[in-house]
């Protein structure tokens, strides 16, 4: 499951791992939540690689976090599928299209997390690489052209089951592509989506690491530094009170 996410590193750190040629500068976001535009990338337009250089046909764009599929009339009438099951992706009629023509690397820092554990209020973690560095998880996105002739370009991320290091936390966790699998994973062309399906599994036990933080990520109007700062759990833990995120079910969405 993935809730809430961050990228906190520089366009230059984001170009270098991605291989990029070119991608718009940012500031640091803290704490990502559902709706809001999110970085991917994703193949680009079969031109070949970009001039000059020895780098991948990649490019970065931004797209509304919330799967909106082609074939929808009305984004209204649509659930907010901000996660889908990547055992399951290539069954599900919102995700079947996207796997096979849109598939794409969500660049991270890590995510957050709530461990819920009897009454009390759920435990927020934030799940960060043990080295520091930046993660790509697997993404889906689709175009829809609106009512008014505009076109929403939006996309979801894919969750598997959780890895032994993280799963008392939470029973799921997103797909984690490795930098060598990267072109593979993008290449939507020659590569079908059975032809990818050994990618879509937990990472490594030690690749993550779980930092306790503060209920404070729980608001989308927090998004400092601070949100990742270490607490102690007992301290967070002794009030009961209700066990939902600020904006809506997301903790139970999937």
């Amino acid at each position: 499951m993935c809730g809430r996410f961050s990228l906190i590193q520089s366009a230059d750190a984001l170009a270098a791992f991605f291989e990029l040629s070119e991608i718009e500068r940012h500031e640091p976001r803290y704490n990502i939540a559902p709706t809001q535009p999110i970085l991917m990338v994703a193949a680009g337009d079969g031109t070949g690689r970009p001039r000059g250089t020895n780098l991948p046909d990649r490019r970065a764009l931004l797209v509304r976090w919330g799967l909106l599929p082609s074939w929808i009339k009305d984004p209204r009438d649509f659930p907010l599928v901000i996660n889908g099951r990547s055992e399951t992706a290539q069954q599900k009629a919102s995700f079947r299209g996207p796997m096979r023509h849109w598939r794409t690397l969500v660049p991270a820092s890590g995510f957050y997390e709530w461990r819920r554990t009897g009454r009390g209020k759920p435990q927020a973690y934030w799940v960060r690489p043990r080295d520091g560095g930046i993660v790509a998880f697997a993404g889906v996105m689709d175009s829809l052209l609106a009512a008014d002739g505009s076109e929403i370009d939006s996309g979801a991320i894919l969750t598997t089951s959780a890895n032994a290091a993280l799963a008392h936390i939470h029973h799921r966790m997103p797909v984690v592509i490795r930098p060598q699998d990267f072109s593979r994973w993008l290449d939507c062309r020659t590569q079908e989506p059975r032809h990818v399906t050994d990618l879509l599994v937990p990472a490594d036990p030690d690749f993550f690491e779980a930092v306790p933080v503060s209920d404070r990520v729980n608001k989308v109007s927090n998004m400092g530094p601070d949100l990742q700062e270490h607490v102690d759990i007992a301290d967070e833990n002794t009030e009961v009170a209700g066990d939902e995120l600020e904006d809506g079910n997301q903790l139970s969405l999937f």
